[in-house]
């Protein structure tokens, strides 16, 4: 777990997205699917982003996936934006084929590489918050 400090840029749980937080803080990645299309829907909305369907479903799914894109920041963020000197930015495409942008951990820039397999890590901020990272299989 990094160290956050109180004023942190950290995301706020919404009525629509605080299934998804909440399953983080018991170690599971939920997603919705669509109860019409199929379709799996990933950022967390109140429709189907294929077919307009407001019968979406909160599923638990592995979190594994491959690493699709990446860039290892040089730059130290900003106090704001706690971790690692050089983090490693990546979009990670689940298995159920939907892209989500986040950090990965446990893995030097150097290491990274294009389709590398991952699974989540979960870095609990506080009682109330845990956020959805990545790491090598």
């Amino acid at each position: 777990m990094d160290a956050y400090p109180p004023d942190a840029a950290l995301p706020h749980p919404t009525e629509i997205t605080r299934p998804f937080w909440d399953a983080l803080s018991q170690r599971r990645v939920c997603i919705q699917r669509c109860g019409d299309c199929g379709r799996w829907v990933f950022y967390p909305r109140p429709r189907c982003n294929a077919c307009l369907s407001d019968r979406l479903e909160w599923r638990t799914v592995s979190g594994r996936g491959r690493l699709y894109s990446f860039t290892v920041s040089h730059q130290p963020a900003p106090l704001r934006f706690p971790g690692i000197a050089s983090p490693v930015l990546a979009i990670v495409e689940l298995a159920e084929g939907i892209h989500m942008t986040s950090t990965l951990v446990k893995v030097d820039g150097v290491r990274v590489r294009i389709g590398m397999a991952l699974r989540p890590f979960f870095d609990q901020v506080d009682e109330k918050l845990t956020l959805l990272k990545f790491q090598p299989e």
